[in-house]
């Protein structure tokens, strides 16, 4: 906390940067009224663009983001996270680069002094122009103005030659539901076809995965770049009840052994699940989770053979979250994405990690109830129902570079919907597309593992014998968009993955 207080403006420093920008501010709407802009303007939406090459990168994004917002800039929507080539000078390290939605009641020069100093207090100086720096922040948009003083121009006079800003620009609209907005920042555009078509002149997403710019999900200090292969998460439970493998894992010693099993059969991401969350599963206390919980979860990421793998913990208890953390645990996965605990996402905002937000109405009790299996379009609505958790966690604090999404096959689901799902993956993201680019180019996690809905259609009642339905849930999945694959037999799978994967060859990013 004292290194916020260190690092945020102080308020001699606002004042002073208020003076400084009024008056600048003046002189230029004598000398160009016909850009003016109140300096006390009433509440704006703002873009921000952010870059950082030097130091621990991640980190120098997390604490410019913290300061904004105690700076008056209240963020309500993330793009992407890109990881880029430097442009200008290029003998210097890669970039991270993101922009921000916000609003804020600040005015644009009072904005200008506020970023500048949150960028002077992190350690960066005059340096090189287009050199190395810890931190860049950079006012794309203010509003509807267009702003051309001696120390602002707004939108960002580079903007359209720049594809490191113009993915995440891009990533934080929707393309059809914010179509005012585009046709505002379109009129800035030097381009007749408007954003859109230029960064389509620029490359589009065929820019997205080459060397010079990659859009990754930060988990602890790694960049990962989940376009490159499919991953398998082998699920662990340690819950006496659970329909699948229940009171197989409850010891610390079987646990340890299945985990070598499922590692070495190769996985890449080992899923805990302390509580059941199968149909009319009962709930149990946030003390007996992380009892059952903690003793393994210590136990598996103390062994050798998870170097270079990930652990998830299954939870939708904010506090089992952060301890999960706290002990070393590198995702949280949430099958209610944040309805179950009120807390959740501002928990998962502070804890910096990966979040999967999985798609389900009601809980456990009640998620198979008639009433939370109408859907007019389930696909759609899925993708309806998705974002608006997404929205609620990015005004929590969430990044959208940090989330993952699960449409929740099994959850509230029947079979009609299940397969619906299944072969609609595409049209999922699609839908989301269409209100936030940004989620729509999240990972996309698919569970079908054994699921009731493919004992129905195979007429296998023991879940151990679903695993060849399995595989085939996984094959479509895999097909149709689907980043990672949450399994319970590991070694079919994987051989499953892998051809898949060999069928895509050079996968496109999403």
């Amino acid at each position: 906390m004292n290194l916020f207080k260190k690092l945020l403006p102080t308020k001699h420093e606002i004042i002073g940067a208020q003076k400084y920008c009024k008056a600048s501010f003046s002189a230029f709407l004598h000398s160009a009224p016909d850009h003016s802009v109140e300096v006390h303007s009433p509440e704006q939406e703002v873009v921000i663009a952010l870059g950082s090459n030097v130091g621990d990168r991640l980190d120098n994004f997390n604490q410019a983001l913290q300061l904004m917002r105690k700076s008056g800039i209240d963020i309500i929507r993330y793009g992407c996270l890109y990881e880029t080539a430097p442009a200008y000078v290029t003998d210097q390290p890669r970039f991270l680069n993101s922009a921000v939605r916000a609003v804020t009641k600040l005015g644009p020069h009072e904005l200008l002094g506020i970023l500048k100093t949150i960028e002077r207090n992190m350690g960066r100086t005059g340096g090189i122009r287009y050199g190395p720096r810890p931190i860049d922040l950079d006012i794309l948009f203010y509003g509807k103005y267009r702003i051309g003083s001696d120390i602002l121009t707004v939108p960002h006079e580079r903007i359209w030659e720049r594809p490191f800003v113009m993915a995440p620009l891009v990533d934080l609209l929707g393309s059809v539901i914010d179509s005012d907005t585009v046709a505002c920042w379109n009129s800035f555009s030097i381009d007749s076809d408007g954003l859109f078509g230029l960064w389509e002149k620029l490359g589009g997403e065929s820019l997205i995965g080459k060397e010079g710019m990659k859009r990754v999900l930060p988990i602890r200090n790694h960049l990962w770049d989940w376009s490159e292969k499919t991953s398998v998460m082998g699920v662990l439970n340690l819950t006496p009840d659970s329909f699948s493998d229940g009171g197989k894992f409850v010891s610390v010693e079987t646990a340890v052994s299945h985990v070598c099993s499922m590692i070495s059969e190769g996985a890449d991401i080992v899923d805990i699940g302390a509580q059941s969350t199968r149909p009319m599963a009962s709930r149990i206390s946030v003390e007996e989770e992380l009892d059952r919980l903690i003793p393994v979860l210590e136990a598996v990421l103390g062994m050798p053979e998870m170097e270079g793998k990930l652990v998830s913990v299954d939870t939708f208890y904010s506090d089992v979250a952060a301890e999960a953390v706290n002990k070393g645990a590198h995702i949280i996965n949430d099958v209610s994405a944040g309805q179950l605990d009120t807390n959740m996402h501002k928990m998962v905002a502070n804890l910096n990690v990966p979040y999967i937000m999985m798609h389900m109405r009601g809980d456990p009790t009640t998620m198979q109830n008639n009433e939370n299996l109408q859907y007019s379009d389930v696909r759609s609505q899925v993708a309806s129902e998705l974002l608006s958790r997404v929205r609620d966690a990015e005004l929590s604090g969430v990044p959208a570079w940090r989330i993952i999404l699960d449409p929740g096959i099994g959850f509230s689901k029947n079979t009609e919907h299940n397969l619906d799902i299944l072969r609609g993956l595409p049209v999922i993201r699609s839908e989301i597309a269409m209100q936030s680019l940004a989620a729509s180019h999240a990972p996309l996690l698919i569970g079908p593992s054994r699921k009731r809905f493919l004992g129905e259609i195979c007429d296998r009642p023991d879940a151990v014998e679903r695993d060849p339905a399995t595989i085939s849930c996984v094959t479509a999945g895999i097909l149709g968009g689907a980043n990672i694959v949450r399994v319970h037999n590991i070694k079919d799978n994987v051989d499953a993955v892998k051809v898949c994967d060999a069928m895509l060859k050079e996968r496109s990013p999403l």
